[in-house]
């Protein structure tokens, strides 16, 4: 039987009661950065049990409960603010892992508002302690030349990283930036003069041959987010960020959550690129609300729209039922 849908449920707002969906495993988010941006925000609709979201092509809210849920799965650069709110996620029995996203472009400027890599690392190691090495996932996402850097010096950087990290998680996954499928990225680029290019095939065969011998001391697992390249000689296989399997293997105290993965057979996220291996989650996240304002990213159309919506998270306050009001500026 195949994945058909999260259950309806009706949940009781502000405003009265609504129709909405009761997802058992949460994406937080691929739209935006919770944990860095919005981790007050979070907790505060965590407590309130649900969350209101904007469709960014229609504009239609939709309410999402949290009644039913038993998995997030935080996407971040800089999860430090949320440090110090994990144990309220402990007390309420909600199982989660984060997705960490720790790269070293800080000469080309290409994070603009990340703190720095001594930092991101520190805090790395300071989550992996506080949660286990598996439930930190490292990624070296996108992976993209600019000016006159080599694989050579991207393998540079990937190493520096690793070596002080590789002990505090158990899997990389890296990606290669895609310039020329997203116009907006290719636009932002252009706007903020960033010479960026995309890896050629020699290029990505060269760097997996390098995080092959690399890896020869680390001992990760090795992984493509998202990618049509075959790197299994080189060890390197294709990931699933939301992961069931990682899941069954990290929660397997958990029974609702055992029983949803093993209803269906076939749990893949539709609503996902056709390469992504993802099973199915609910995003919780909105475009366009991400400080980090990373030069390569396909979810901020500009970082004038994302400073007019914080100037709008600002005026709400933190116990808004979504993150942004329903405005134009969001797609």
């Amino acid at each position: 039987m195949a994945f058909k849908g999260w259950d309806k449920t009706v949940i009781n707002t502000r405003d009265g009661q609504v129709e909405g969906v009761a997802p058992v495993i949460i994406s937080a988010s691929r739209a935006t950065d919770i944990p860095a941006y919005h981790s007050r925000w979070f907790m505060n609709r965590l407590e309130n049990g649900y969350v209101k979201w904007i469709n960014p092509f229609n504009r239609q809210p939709q309410y999402i409960s949290f009644a039913k849920t038993r998995v997030i799965v935080f996407w971040t650069k800089n999860p430090e603010p949320m440090l110090d709110l994990l144990p309220q996620l402990d007390q309420a029995q909600i199982n989660y892992y984060f997705q960490y996203t720790l790269n070293d472009y800080q000469s080309e400027n290409l994070e603009p508002n990340l703190p720095s890599l001594e930092e991101r690392i520190s805090t790395f190691k300071d989550l992996s302690r506080k949660i286990g090495k598996e439930k930190v996932i490292w990624r070296f996402d996108p992976l993209v030349l600019m000016g006159n850097m080599t694989v050579a010096d991207l393998l540079a950087r990937i190493e520096r990283v690793g070596q002080e990290i590789h002990a505090y998680t158990s899997k990389l996954v890296v990606s290669f930036v895609d310039i020329k499928g997203y116009q907006k990225v290719e636009r932002n680029l252009q706007k903020q003069k960033l010479a960026c290019r995309e890896l050629t095939t020699s290029d990505i065969n060269e760097l997996a041959e390098g995080l092959q011998e690399l890896n020869q001391s680390w001992n990760l697992a090795l992984a493509t987010c998202a990618e049509g390249y075959d790197l299994s000689d080189f060890g390197i296989q294709p990931n699933k960020c939301i992961d069931g399997q990682l899941m069954l293997r990290l929660f397997s105290h958990d029974q609702k959550l055992l029983d949803f993965l093993h209803q269906a057979n076939n749990l893949k996220d539709k609503g996902q690129r056709a390469l992504c291996g993802c099973i199915a989650s609910k995003d919780i996240g909105q475009y366009n609300t991400c400080l980090n304002l990373c030069a390569y990213c396909y979810a901020n159309n500009s970082p004038r729209t994302v400073r007019t919506n914080f100037n709008s998270i600002e005026k709400l306050g933190w116990n808004s039922e979504t993150i942004i009001p329903q405005t134009r500026d969001m797609v």
